[in-house]
């Protein structure tokens, strides 16, 4: 099914529900600039979806609720967004990968809030936000991977408040933050890895106020720039052994 170099500017264009156990969607270089595209409460199986090289000003496509396993891809390489909104939300991940390597995001919002990640990849390598947000708010983590490494947010916020790490590795590495930032206020870390090595921060840009650590691994290995705010106490209470501190 290929919906390549297509204009959305009005309309809705459903899947709501579809079963993809295998085969091809294709809407590459695709032009989103009003409408909707709904894949809620999809399962995908060893499917390709592909949005590389598409433009998102306005509208939405939506994969609320969606279920990916197996070798299942839904790849955005090289996107761009400066609006609208690409939902996540709640959905389950347990194989497969989403590909956001490289988008550039400007505004509008990509949100996963309150997904479940359980296996598979999802993919920033290299994306650039200098405005809009990255929502991880209440997910929970307890396998797979968030790969957000050489990642540069210059303006835009991610969120990963009160999400819930138990496995799985969230992947900082190599990413500059000179402003907006990354909030892991009240999540509690009791498993699986969060790594900002060779990250490098400024004043301000990561907050983990209300972060509890009871098992999981935060590294900062060679990163630089001062340490985020709430991960040492006020009171002066020790840092966590799996807590290693960027360096000053």
């Amino acid at each position: 099914m290929s919906f390549t170099g297509a204009t959305f500017c009005g309309g809705r264009v459903t899947f709501s529900g579809a079963t993809f156990s295998g085969g091809s969607v294709y809407l590459a270089d695709a032009a989103f600039s009003a409408g909707d595209v709904s894949f809620t409460g999809a399962t995908f199986s060893g499917t390709e979806v592909l949005f590389a090289g598409a433009t998102f000003s306005a509208g939405e496509v939506n994969f609320g609720g969606a279920t990916f396993s197996g070798s299942t891809v839904v790849y955005f390489r090289n996107a761009t967004f400066c609006g609208g909104t690409l939902v996540f939300d709640t959905a389950a991940f347990s194989g497969g990968m989403v590909n956001l390597a490289g988008t550039t995001v400007t505004g509008g919002r990509v949100s996963f809030g309150a997904a479940a990640f359980s296996g598979g990849d999802v993919t920033f390598g290299d994306a650039i936000f200098s405005g809009g947000e990255v929502f991880f708010a209440e997910a929970t983590f307890s396998g797979g991977t968030v790969y957000l490494g050489d990642a540069i947010f210059s303006a835009a916020q991610a969120f990963f408040s009160d999400a819930t790490f138990s496995g799985g590795t969230v992947y900082f590495g190599g990413a500059t933050f000179s402003g907006g930032g990354v909030d892991y206020g009240g999540a509690p870390f009791s498993g699986g890895t969060v790594d900002f090595g060779l990250t490098t921060f400024s004043a301000d840009t990561v907050d983990f106020t209300g972060a509890t650590f009871s098992g999981a691994a935060v590294s900062f290995d060679n990163a630089g720039g001062p340490a985020p705010e709430g991960l040492v106490a006020a009171v002066g209470a020790p840092v966590p052994a799996t807590l290693n501190l960027p360096r000053a």
